[in-house]
């Protein structure tokens, strides 16, 4: 079975790593600097760069500290709004219709990143279809700095971490955890399996983003949906 997100932008399925490449050209950095302070071999944030690697959560926040930029300017390729240092309160929101965003897909999820045009939040919330149906299948654990809640939109999933037995949840049931641990979502149950992630910010006011753990080469790119909702089709 595959997944497919279905949207009218499928040409702008490169846009995250014209982006990236964007955003450090802006920030007036070469490509050896940048990998140097995301503490990525060059070979690897070229190939992001050349939308030859997607790009998981954990990758994807070493990139925005390298930059200093919030995760909203990588997606939006804008260096120029500088991140605020604490959030000012202005009354601002974002309203989401269904299944709308910014979408990754990765070997492991595919992401869909609701407000995703909203600087400096102090949560990231992140809609996760989970592909892996095995820990070896899924690869390295996954950890970033802070916390992250899930909560199971549906099916039933295996949290595993590196401290704990693996955790069985059912659609309803929820779960929050220090995302320092290494972590990985596996799907158990037959169809789809979604779960709802919040995760603490912890870059500038806020970072964001998730993702299947190390780097895998060729698969999936991110594209923006305006009203998807993720599939799976037999």
């Amino acid at each position: 079975m595959t997944t497919r997100l279905n949207t009218k932008h499928e040409h702008a399925v490169n846009q995250l790593g014209q982006s990236l490449r964007d955003v450090r050209k802006q920030r007036g950095m070469t490509l050896a600097e940048a990998s140097e302070r995301a503490g990525l071999p060059v070979s690897t944030l070229s190939k992001i760069e050349n939308n030859r690697m997607s790009l998981s959560y954990d990758k994807m926040l070493r990139i925005c500290q390298a930059l200093d930029i919030d995760i909203a300017q990588l997606f939006a390729g804008d260096a120029s709004r500088p991140a605020a240092a604490t959030p000012v309160p202005s009354g601002r929101r974002s309203i989401n219709r269904s299944g709308s965003g910014y979408a990754v897909q990765t070997g492991n999820y595919s992401h869909l990143f609701p407000a995703a045009d909203l600087l400096n939040k102090r949560v990231v919330p992140i809609i996760a279809e989970i592909h892996a149906r095995s820990l070896k299948e899924f690869g390295e654990l996954i950890r970033h700095d802070g916390e992250e809640y899930a909560y199971v939109l549906e099916g039933t999933i295996d949290l595993y971490t590196d401290l704990y037995a693996p955790t069985r949840l059912e659609a309803g049931d929820s779960i929050y955890f220090d995302s320092g641990m290494g972590h990985a979502y596996i799907a158990v149950s037959d169809g789809v399996c979604r779960v709802l992630s919040v995760c603490s910010a912890e870059h500038g006011a806020a970072l964001e983003l998730h993702a299947g753990g190390a780097l895998r080469e060729g698969e999936g790119n991110p594209v923006r949906a305006p009203a998807p909702r993720m599939r799976r089709k037999s």
